[in-house]
C-alpha cells in the first residue's frame, strides 16, 4: 500500500487516482499508523509552506514522516511536497522545513515578461540517470503551477532542471527521497510513466 498524506492541503483525489491508475493500492490518510504500515509515502501539496508545516504538525504527521523517511521508505513529494523537504522557505516569512535536503525555497525574481506563478507546460532536462525517469525522454513536458522554487546547496541531488527565465531545479533525488516541482498527476502520459516508475521503486524496496 502507498499512503498519500492528507494534511488538508492539495489535490489528494487526483493524486491518489493517478497512482491507482498505474496499478498501485493507495490509501489517502492522516493516520500515523497507516504511514508506518505503507510501503511508500506520497506527500502532495498545494498552498503555502507555513500552513503546510502547521497542519502536518497539528495532525501528528511531522515526526512520523521524518522517522519513516529516515528508515529508508520510498518517498515522493509533489509540488509543495518537494519544497517541504528543504531546510527553510521564505514564503510569508521564514519557516523551517523537514531539512532532508540542504537548501532553501525562494520566490521567482524574473523579468516582467515572465508571469508568476509559473503555470502550464514546460520541459524538464535530466541532470542524472534515475529509476524515476525511466522511459521518460529528455525535454519531456510536465505541468507546473508555482511561484517559489527550491535551491539545493548540493547539486548532486538535482534530478531535473527547467528553464523559466532561469534554470531552476524541477526534481530531486536523494537516496530513498524523490520529489518533483511539477504535477505528474496533471501531466498525462509522461506523468503516468513517472508515477508507474515510483510504484516500481516501492515494490522493489
Amino acid at each position: 500500500m502507498i499512503a498519500v498524506v492528507d494534511y488538508g492541503m492539495g489535490n489528494l483525489r487526483s493524486v491518489s487516482k493517478a497512482i491507482e491508475h498505474v496499478g498501485a493500492d493507495v490509501k489517502v490518510t492522516r493516520n500515523p499508523q497507516d504511514l508506518k504500515d505503507a510501503k511508500g509515502i506520497v506527500l502532495p501539496g498545494v498552498g503555502a509552506f507555513k500552513d503546510a508545516v502547521r497542519n502536518l504538525k497539528e495532525f501528528g504527521l511531522w515526526e512520523i514522516i521524518i522517522r519513516e523517511v529516515e528508515k529508508g521508505k520510498p518517498f515522493l513529494g509533489i509540488c509543495l511536497g518537494l519544497q517541504l523537504l528543504f531546510e527553510k522557505s521564505y514564503e510569508f516569512g521564514e519557516t523551517e522545513g523537514f531539512g532532508f535536503i540542504e537548501g532553501e525555497v525562494v520566490r521567482f525574481e524574473l523579468p516582467k515578461e515572465f508571469k508568476i506563478p509559473h503555470m502550464g507546460w514546460n520541459q524538464v532536462y535530466k541532470k542524472k540517470e534515475s529509476e524515476l525517469l525511466k522511459n521518460i525522454k529528455e525535454g519531456e513536458f510536465f505541468y507546473f503551477v508555482h511561484s517559489y522554487y527550491v535551491k539545493p546547496k548540493n547539486k548532486s541531488v538535482v534530478l531535473t532542471e527547467t528553464d523559466y527565465g532561469i534554470y531552476f531545479t524541477s526534481a530531486v533525488e536523494k537516496e530513498n527521497i524523490f520529489a518533483t516541482q511539477f504535477h505528474p498527476e496533471k501531466s498525462q502520459k509522461a506523468g503516468q510513466k513517472l508515477l508507474k516508475n515510483f510504484v516500481s521503486i516501492v515494490e522493489k524496496a
